[in-house]
């Protein structure tokens, strides 16, 4: 969907995925673009690189991490100015629920897929400063599924090879951790039952797989968020998502009913959802975890 805010900046998320493997021809158009990004990355990780990262349900790690948390994803984590207020990123409210030793560089932007990010250098310029110890959360899917939208489809098949080479083995070519984040859920619900739908479910399944093929550690987003939403119920879910009414807030002065974006107390849940799964992982960082978070 699109939303503008009073600012005139619109950022824009797919409403549906009942398309996302369609399009063969805009999937073939990427491929090239693709590959044009993986060479170097797969060829910079080798066996040694990889080693074994924690995964869900182990212990958790003593040791204690310091060091950085790169949050590379779309609008639904970014970190937004005040002109925006109250519409907030989980990934600007995710250091609240970590200790100091880490510091949370949230470089997520509206708009971008996988494939986008890397073609317009951001994760690249990641990699310039990442070291060992630091961390890459990854989160696409949203903009991924816009079959419309050529400058940011990414077909499930591309994402998941994206998240290999580029995200996964190139991050730890660099000694720092990957952590593969499924997309979060939208507002979308089935009528009948109340219950939450599996949003961009495509690409949801990539994710989860290439984590496991590539032992890399996962935080379920899309399943936390459904349960969180299931829970507290549909038109509670209002006040979670960016659904304002007229002359609510300065900002929004003609209200929105945005069911992909999260106002300041949704993405502070989002981002509590976050630490907890973190907070199980068994990696150093999972000790950072502040206890309200848990």
């Amino acid at each position: 969907m699109s939303h503008r805010s009073s600012h005139g900046t619109s950022t824009s998320t797919s409403t549906s995925t009942s398309n996302s493997n369609s399009n063969s021809n805009s999937n073939s158009n990427h491929v090239s673009s693709r590959r044009r990004f993986l060479g170097s990355a797969a060829g910079a990780a080798g066996a040694g690189v990889l080693g074994v990262l924690g995964l869900p349900g182990t212990a958790r790690a003593a040791a204690a991490a310091t060091g950085t948390l790169y949050i590379a994803s779309d609008s639904t984590a970014q970190t937004y100015s005040s002109g925006y207020y109250p519409q907030a990123g989980w990934g600007q409210k995710l250091s609240s629920y970590l200790t100091s030793n880490i510091t949370v560089a949230n470089r997520a932007i509206g708009g971008r897929s996988s494939r986008s990010f890397i073609e317009q250098g951001r994760l690249a310029a990641i990699h310039q400063v990442i070291k060992a110890g630091d961390y890459l959360f990854v989160q696409f899917g949203h903009n991924d599924a816009t079959v419309s939208n050529p400058e940011r489809y990414t077909s499930p098949a591309d994402y998941k090879e994206y998240l290999r080479n580029d995200y996964i083995r190139a991050t730890r070519a660099r000694g720092a951790t990957p952590v593969v984040v499924t997309p979060v859920s939208r507002r979308s619900y089935n009528a009948t039952t109340g219950k939450f739908n599996v949003s961009f479910p495509a690409y949801v399944d990539a994710a989860k797989a290439v984590a496991q093929e590539e032992g890399a550690p996962l935080v379920d987003l899309s399943a936390a968020s459904r349960a969180y939403l299931d829970g507290i119920g549909v038109e509670a879910s209002k006040g979670i998502f960016l659904w304002l009414t007229a002359g609510q807030y300065p900002n929004f002065p003609d209200g929105v009913q945005d069911n992909t974006h999260f106002q300041e107390r949704g993405a502070a849940e989002m981002a509590r959802l976050v630490a907890r799964a973190v907070a199980g992982l068994g990696l150093p960082l999972s000790g950072e975890v502040v206890p309200g978070a848990r």
